[in-house]
């Protein structure tokens, strides 16, 4: 029988297989069904590429307390982080249309125009790129879906950390 749970290294996999489907998700979106990612969109994907790191360094430490529980930390702080940037583009796309932000530069012009504080400073207040509703599902845009995925992928890690056998030892 198949079991989804966060004990060991289990837990570890299931979220790393969980972190890969989603970007692949993300770059199928962009390259077949043509969806070009604003800033924070790329962001995200950076969030969840944290979140698999997480999630892959519990694969190699799971029996060790404190490396498993660095894995989820660093896991944690992905999804955490991923979901405030996920609520933040939420937020943009729930704004009348008067009250959007001006289209700013592309992401790559951003960086190589300032230092990578400010590129973060700019991306994090968004703008009318981020604003528009390209694709929803059940009433949920993208990024509330996302929102929705790393705030349960905060929850596995910290799960992962608790259930671990090693913990009950």
């Amino acid at each position: 029988m198949l079991m989804i749970t966060p004990e060991g290294r289990t837990g570890y996999a299931w979220g790393l297989l969980a972190c890969v489907l989603g970007l692949a998700f993300a770059y199928y979106l962009q390259y077949f069904q043509e969806l070009e990612p604003c800033p924070m969109c790329i962001f995200q994907r950076i969030a969840m590429l944290g979140c698999g790191i997480g999630f892959a360094l519990g694969l190699l430490v799971a029996n060790k307390p404190a490396g498993r529980w660095a894995a989820s930390g660093l896991a944690m702080l992905s999804a955490l982080g991923g979901a405030a940037i996920a609520a933040r583009h939420v937020w943009l796309q729930g704004l009348p249309d008067d009250m959007v932000p001006a289209c700013g530069p592309p992401l790559e012009t951003l960086v190589n125009m300032m230092p990578w504080s400010e590129v973060f400073a700019v991306v994090l207040r968004g703008d009318g790129n981020c604003a528009i509703i390209d694709a929803a599902f059940l009433g949920l845009s993208l990024p509330g879906w996302t929102m929705l995925v790393f705030a349960a992928f905060a929850l596995w890690s910290l799960l992962c950390g608790i259930a671990s056998p090693a913990y009950r030892k």
